[in-house]
């Protein structure tokens, strides 16, 4: 059982290498394919610019072998639209796969006359398949600053103007009447004796 085991992981790890191996194929100019683009240049351009080819990709290129071709020129034969140097063989046949065995920018034309001038022509850049795009630089915004983690410490409040305290305040009433003190006992015998003499008084002289 362990010898079937072992055979089946060796299969899987092989297809998954071959798998590996023969990398992403590209069909150039998607359903529009190798031909002369009515935008001109800038179709092939826009088309490879969200692609990322790799060492071990293929180029498909499908066309009318009648009417196109295709050259792997240098950046200045490419700019300048000529192909008196190929770089390998110029490929009549069509569809033409074309596999990206090295890194660095590959160009290609078409060599029929006035084709390339027209928009027919292609850059892409290649790059090994250990490269890894740079992650995007995540933005911080800045605020107010929080306390320290674990710190029991918490941060004072602004301080409040106070209101300035208004003195108590003083109710005043009507005066309360003066309080009589009563007469001592040798002032009522006093008055009385006044008026018991007036009274013998006025009964001696009626």
């Amino acid at each position: 059982m362990g010898y079937y085991m072992g055979l089946i992981g060796c299969v899987v790890i092989v297809s998954l290498l071959k798998f590996t191996a023969a990398g992403t194929t590209h069909v150039v100019g998607g359903d529009l394919g190798w031909t002369i683009p009515a935008s001109g240049a800038q179709f092939y351009v826009n088309w490879a610019a969200p692609k990322t080819f790799m060492h071990g990709d293929t180029l498909s290129f499908n066309f009318n072998a009648q009417m196109h071709d295709i050259a792997q020129v240098t950046k200045v034969d490419y700019d300048a639209c000529t192909y008196a140097n190929p770089i390998g063989a110029i490929i009549r046949t069509s569809p033409a796969n074309v596999p990206l065995n090295s890194t660095g920018e590959h160009y290609y034309v078409c060599t029929f006359q006035g084709h390339c001038a027209a928009g027919q022509k292609l850059a892409i850049n290649v790059v090994s398949s250990g490269t890894v795009a740079p992650s995007p630089t995540p933005t911080v915004t800045t605020g107010p600053s929080a306390p320290p983690t674990g710190s029991t410490e918490l941060p004072c409040p602004p301080d409040i103007p106070t209101t300035p305290s208004l003195p108590p305040m003083k109710f005043t009433g009507p005066s309360a009447p003066p309080t009589m003190e009563p007469a001592s006992a040798s002032s009522l015998a006093v008055s009385f004796g006044v008026m018991g003499l007036i009274m013998i008084l006025s009964v001696i002289f009626v």
